[in-house]
């Protein structure tokens, strides 16, 4: 019998499945992009933060890792937001008026004053202690 009515996607008598290889190959293709899609979404505080300089970049690094592990999209959330806001620096300002009163304070130090030595008369080999004459 003829077989030039059945359509190619049908299992041929040799075993070959053309639409099962494709779709194998397309499944290990779809798998691959979600994960590298997956990745990339979950590094975009990181991206954010680094770009930006932001102080608290280790912080948003450590959110966005533990998003990806524990699959909580709070973390990710929280990562967002500290990537896209900068916290005002209250460090800076305190630090320069602790500098200021701290010179303001200072004393300057005294001159070292030199010690007054008595001059003792010189003493000779015997132990007799020699005057001078003026």
């Amino acid at each position: 019998m003829a077989t030039g009515h059945i359509p190619r996607y049908v299992v041929a008598a040799d075993g070959s499945d053309y639409l099962f290889s494709a779709m194998v190959v397309f499944f290990v293709v779809l798998v691959v992009l979600i994960g590298v899609g997956y990745l990339t979404l979950h590094s975009v505080p990181e991206k954010m933060a680094h770009e930006n300089n932001h102080p608290q970049f280790q912080l948003v690094g450590i959110l966005a890792l533990l998003a990806l592990f524990t699959h909580n999209g709070l973390f990710w959330v929280a990562a967002i937001l500290v990537a896209g806001f900068q916290f005002p620096d209250f460090a800076t300002p305190l630090r320069n008026i602790a500098d200021a009163i701290r010179s303001l304070a200072r004393v300057p130090a005294p001159e070292p004053v030199p010690e007054v030595t008595e001059q003792t008369p010189p003493v000779s080999e015997t132990g007799e202690v020699q005057e001078h004459s003026k």
